[in-house]
């Protein structure tokens, strides 16, 4: 072979050569710009969770050291047989969630169909009927405390003034008006989530579905009945399900209001795992119940995940 043929047969085999070379490295590529969102959610949401799960089985109690160790499925055999306190606050998330998200939907609906009509300095209301939602849940607490102060309260002052009652009451403080006035608080911060996210899936309805049904003879309730809701119904379903995920967890307006009180009136599930892990110390205990409270809200993602993958589908 000669010099020249050698040659090519070089340059050749080096342009075969680069073109694997160059689609190994881009093959690498995106598992190198995924890499660090992968070690941030197994660092700060798998490996929490793991330890959750580990010491749901272990006997951890900070107070009493010397008993510490495998507990196997005590904890959880405790939770059903014995704690007298898990069944009512389970309850409680129950009555907290139902009430809140049946409720904010309700008003959220009737809000978002004001805000879609036309009116004079429609921006500047929509803005302002985001604040509530936009602050945080211990500055709502303290305001709402404030309010419902049995001394110096808004509502107390207001009410007497109507006539309506006789005396100041503590509405935080009776097991009678507790949770009422907790689920007004909350309802305040939460009507705007589902007011916002209705009025945004309203603006997309097409308005020759109204203009079609007005030509069929319908009316203002028919045609919200035919065709707003039908149109609203993958938005109202998937805002629901996620908002019954975030009431079932919501622990700073219910903590900072009433700590749980009076005599456990408004202690939820999750309130009842920061008073066995956090306060009581006893973190093998509150990991079981977390991990109950875990299985529950599986089955919530579980039925929000196949709803979305039903919505994709269609």
């Amino acid at each position: 072979m000669s010099l020249r043929q050698e040659v090519n047969a070089s340059v050749v085999s080096m342009k075969n050569s680069k073109p694997s070379k160059k689609f190994k490295i881009e093959k690498w590529i995106p598992y190198l710009f995924i890499l660090p969102s992968t070690l941030m959610i197994v660092t700060f949401l798998f490996y929490p969770i793991g330890t959750v799960f580990y010491y749901s089985v272990q006997n951890y109690d900070v107070s009493a050291p010397f008993y510490n160790g495998f507990a196997g499925l005590d904890n959880f055999i405790k939770i059903f047989t014995q704690d007298k306190l898990f069944l009512p606050s389970l309850m409680t998330s129950f009555k907290w969630v139902v009430s809140q998200v049946g409720l904010q939907l309700i008003f959220g609906l009737a809000f978002a169909l004001l805000l879609n009509q036309k009116f004079r300095f429609r921006g500047a209301v929509r803005a302002a009927a985001f604040i509530p939602w936009a602050i945080s849940g211990v500055l709502a607490s303290v305001m709402w405390s404030l309010m419902y102060n049995e001394h110096m309260g808004v509502f107390n002052d207001l009410l007497m003034r109507l006539g309506l009652i006789s005396e100041s009451k503590a509405w935080l403080a009776d097991s009678s008006t507790a949770f009422a006035a907790v689920v007004i608080a909350e309802l305040w911060r939460g009507i705007p989530f589902f007011a916002i996210t209705l009025l945004a899936s309203l603006q997309s309805i097409p308005e020759e579905l109204y203009e079609a049904a007005r030509v069929d003879g319908a009316g203002r309730w028919k045609s919200f009945l035919f065709v707003t809701l039908p149109q609203l119904k993958n938005t109202i379903v998937l805002t629901t399900l996620l908002r019954v995920i975030w009431e079932f967890n919501n622990v700073d307006l219910l903590f900072n209001l009433t700590g749980g009180g009076p005599a456990h009136m408004t202690t939820t599930l999750t309130m009842y795992i920061a008073e066995q892990a956090v306060h009581g110390s006893n973190f093998g205990y509150g990991s079981a119940l977390t991990v109950i409270a875990f299985g529950i809200l599986l089955v919530f993602a579980a039925v929000y995940l196949r709803i979305t993958r039903f919505e994709r589908e269609d």
